[in-house]
């Protein structure tokens, strides 16, 4: 089985499979009707007060003089992760979102869920 181990603090948070992999353990797990596969390029849908701020989240980092990279490793996130979602390329889960508020002094996004 092919297998890879994401940590996070030197703790296992994800564990990452290949579809077929997936498929298989459905299989042993008696699961006859697994999900079918992800569409590639579809975006979850968001609900818009989520995405409120995000969109200037560039600004409000460099208005607190804050350089993206600092930011990204206060955060716990790479600079590379961080500059996709300030270009609107990635949207961030609730936890990286409260994080960025909590850094940005933003109260709005602590409440998103």
């Amino acid at each position: 089985m092919d297998l890879q181990i994401i940590k996070r603090n030197g703790e296992p948070e994800y564990a990452v499979l290949s579809w077929e992999s997936y498929q298989a353990l459905l299989k042993a797990a008696g699961i006859k009707e697994p999900a079918p596969a992800p569409a590639p390029d579809v975006q979850p849908a968001v609900p818009e007060q989520v995405l409120l701020g995000l969109d200037q989240l560039r600004v409000l980092r460099e208005n607190k003089g804050l350089a993206l990279e600092a930011l990204a490793r206060t955060v716990g996130i790479s600079a590379s992760y961080l500059g996709m979602i300030e270009s609107g390329e990635r949207l961030p889960d609730l936890a990286i979102r409260r994080s960025l508020a909590w850094e940005l002094g933003i109260a709005g996004w602590r409440e998103a869920s």
